[in-house]
């Protein structure tokens, strides 16, 4: 017997496609964002989806944002609840090396990849890297006003913080490794980066 047909709100429906769609990135990643996975997930036709996103990469990139969004605020409160620079920057390389967040390293690698050929996931991708940025700069910028830290180039320093932790993931992830065991070095490293005291940058692992 055929499944009768709810008619809902165009706003109610719209949203129950983007909660599919961000449910099936989070479980399989981005590249399975089809139609048909979506359609499925949602419990309603493939056509219902194509008439309420008819931009398969805009739904791709909005997948993406908010899923990186909810990352970031998270971290943000975790590294916000530390007493100084240097503990924040510890609190920073613990929570994203802690193997906890692997669904959302996929994103990520996925997202770097899939944006070769998304103008909208691309500028995604560059927007959500930059709020990064701006995150870890500030808690480098705010260990050289204490005097804690000592470099020069916050911005740049920055950069090269996320591209170690990012590109340690993907490798931990691809290799089935456990990222946990380069918390300790990847510290160590920061502390070299950011000017600090050895020692002084405090992770759990």
């Amino acid at each position: 017997m055929p499944r009768p047909r709810t008619r809902k709100a165009p706003a109610e429906r719209a949203a129950e496609i983007v909660a599919a769609a961000t449910a099936v990135a989070r479980d399989q990643g981005l590249s399975a964002l089809t139609l048909r996975a979506v359609a499925e997930r949602a419990g309603i036709t493939s056509g219902l989806v194509a008439h309420y996103q008819p931009s398969m990469d805009d739904l791709v990139a909005r997948v993406y944002t908010d899923l990186v969004e909810e990352e970031v605020r998270d971290v943000e409160r975790v590294v916000a609840a530390a007493t100084d620079a240097p503990a924040r920057l510890g609190s920073l390389i613990d929570t994203l090396m802690d193997g906890a967040r692997d669904e959302l390293t996929v994103v990520w690698v996925e997202g770097w990849a899939m944006a070769r050929r998304s103008d909208a996931l691309a500028a995604a991708v560059r927007t959500q890297m930059q709020r990064w940025q701006a995150l870890v700069e500030g808690i480098v910028d705010e260990g050289c006003r204490a005097g804690v830290f000592s470099t020069t180039e916050p911005g740049e320093v920055a950069w090269q913080l996320i591209g170690m932790i990012d590109g340690l993931n993907a490798q931990s992830l691809a290799r089935g490794a456990d990222t946990t065991r380069f918390a300790r070095r990847t510290a160590r490293a920061a502390e070299a980066l950011v000017g600090a005291r050895p020692g002084t940058i405090p992770v759990s692992a």
